[in-house]
């Protein structure tokens, strides 16, 4: 492993290790990983890529969201929920996304689960905000060692165990933490990676959803 868990790109960027040489994989770490979102469409996105995630690498995944916003109607969970079997046999069909019947099924089952936990809590942003981790539960520097223990926490397994109830599949504690880290819950970036501070500034600025 790099010193720290950085690695400096060609363009003299201190990026966190994961990042690797690839351009596709750079731009995500640089322009979306970590950054806070509140959009229902994009955390609906998020959640279900990291369950078709679950057996692959993200930058597979990465690489294919183009395919999976082509066939799932841009994650508009409100259109999702009503695929039916024919856009199952379609999607397997789609070499432009992961073919897997039992994530594919999931994805449009977690639509439906969407639907109705926006009509309970106002949307899913208020919802997956609630669960989001107080400073104090937060390692008090971000280093490649403390971040390489949190592969979930307390926080991701009582949203896991809540979306579960909730009919929600391929959420693990796991999955869900992967996707709290992305989606700025918590800012993972270590210490010394150049999109720590901004990162934290955004979340800093934030206004949580109610």
């Amino acid at each position: 492993m790099p010193t720290k868990g950085l690695i400096q790109g060609d363009d003299g960027v201190m990026r966190c290790w994961w990042s690797g040489p690839h351009e596709d994989y750079q731009a995500y770490h640089d322009h979306e990983w970590g950054m806070p979102m509140v959009d229902d469409h994009r955390l609906f996105e998020k959640i279900c890529l990291e369950g078709f995630q679950s057996g692959l690498s993200w930058l597979t995944i990465l690489r294919k969201r183009e395919g999976f916003r082509r066939a799932f109607a841009g994650f508009e969970f409100e259109r999702v929920a009503r695929f039916n079997r024919r856009s199952v046999e379609r999607m397997l069909a789609d070499p432009s996304i992961v073919r897997h019947r039992g994530k594919i099924e999931s994805t449009i089952n977690n639509a439906k689960r969407a639907c109705a936990l926006v009509e309970e809590r106002g949307s899913l942003a208020a919802y997956f905000w609630s669960f989001e981790p107080t400073p104090a539960s937060r390692p008090r520097r971000m280093t490649q060692a403390a971040l390489k223990k949190l592969t979930s926490t307390p926080e991701s397994t009582a949203l896991s165990k809540d979306l579960r109830q909730r009919g929600w599949t391929f959420v693990g504690p796991t999955t869900v933490y992967a996707f709290m880290q992305a989606m700025g819950l918590v800012n993972d970036h270590l210490e010394g990676c150049s999109r720590r501070d901004p990162v934290e500034a955004r979340r800093r600025a934030l206004s949580r959803p109610a």
